[in-house]
């Protein structure tokens, strides 16, 4: 079988199984593990799969820079949002990080909302600078990410371990049943773990094409959500690893 062949057969088991164990692969093909390995590792720097221990999982579709991705499925980020608040109380301390999706969670709060919000993504303080007169806005400083348009850094983390949160939705890049919780850059998965870590309850706001799938850093185990929200069009047999893990999955309506 031809290189590329061979590639193109490890794309489709990804496609059709979720993931790719190197093992079985090398034994259907008749190959070298090592051999199977390096197509991993080839496929992995074309940005086409994740690799992991023994095979290979879906990577999150690249969306773009920040603008490109507010532009991108509104509608479903909107219903994500709308079913997140029923979660939120006055008085609460409310953490929303990065991600157009929490964007869409702050537009969304009650206008007569009282709570504190904490916050690393400047574009959520100005949502909720314009319309929501009773809600207390702590934008965490550092320095900015421009990819995610997120602060981050040694303030930014100094700041959160100082703090106690009742509860923090969480901007999803990745969650797998095995993997966990991942994302893009390092950074980034250092302040998610930070906010996890002070937060009583953490609900993570995904859109379907991020389930399954695993990004470089790992945030945490999923064990550490209290919540998965997600859209009513996945099905249940992709969600339910998540609820054996007696997590609670909203498809929102």
């Amino acid at each position: 079988m031809l290189t590329a062949e061979r590639r193109q057969y490890i794309l489709r088991v990804l496609s059709q199984d979720g993931k790719v164990v190197a093992k079985r692969v090398s034994e259907e093909l008749g190959t070298s593990e090592d051999t199977i390995r390096r197509d991993l590792r080839e496929l992995a720097a074309e940005g086409a799969l994740q690799r992991v221990h023994g095979g290979a999982l879906p990577r999150p579709p690249v969306y773009g820079n920040f603008t490109s991705r507010q532009t991108q499925a509104p509608a479903g980020k909107a219903t994500i949002a709308r079913a997140a608040i029923q979660f939120v109380r006055n008085g609460q301390v409310i953490l929303l990080d990065g991600g157009t999706t929490n964007i869409q969670v702050a537009q969304h709060l009650p206008q007569d909302l009282h709570a504190t919000v904490v916050t690393n993504n400047p574009h959520v303080a100005i949502a909720l600078e314009a319309h929501h007169p009773h809600i207390e806005i702590v934008l965490l400083g550092g320095n900015i990410l421009k990819e995610a348009m997120v602060t981050l850094g040694t303030a930014t983390l100094e700041t959160i371990r100082m703090m106690r949160a009742d509860i923090y939705f969480l901007g999803v890049c990745g969650l797998h049943p095995s993997v966990g919780i991942s994302t893009n850059h390092l950074e980034e998965a250092y302040l998610k773990r930070a906010m996890i870590a002070c937060a009583s309850e953490v609900i993570a706001l995904t859109v379907p094409e991020k389930l399954n799938t695993a990004s470089p850093y790992i945030v945490g185990q999923l064990s550490e959500l209290t919540a998965i929200i997600t859209e009513q069009s996945v099905l249940d047999e992709v969600l339910e690893p998540y609820r054996a893990l007696d997590i609670t999955v909203v498809k929102a309506l």
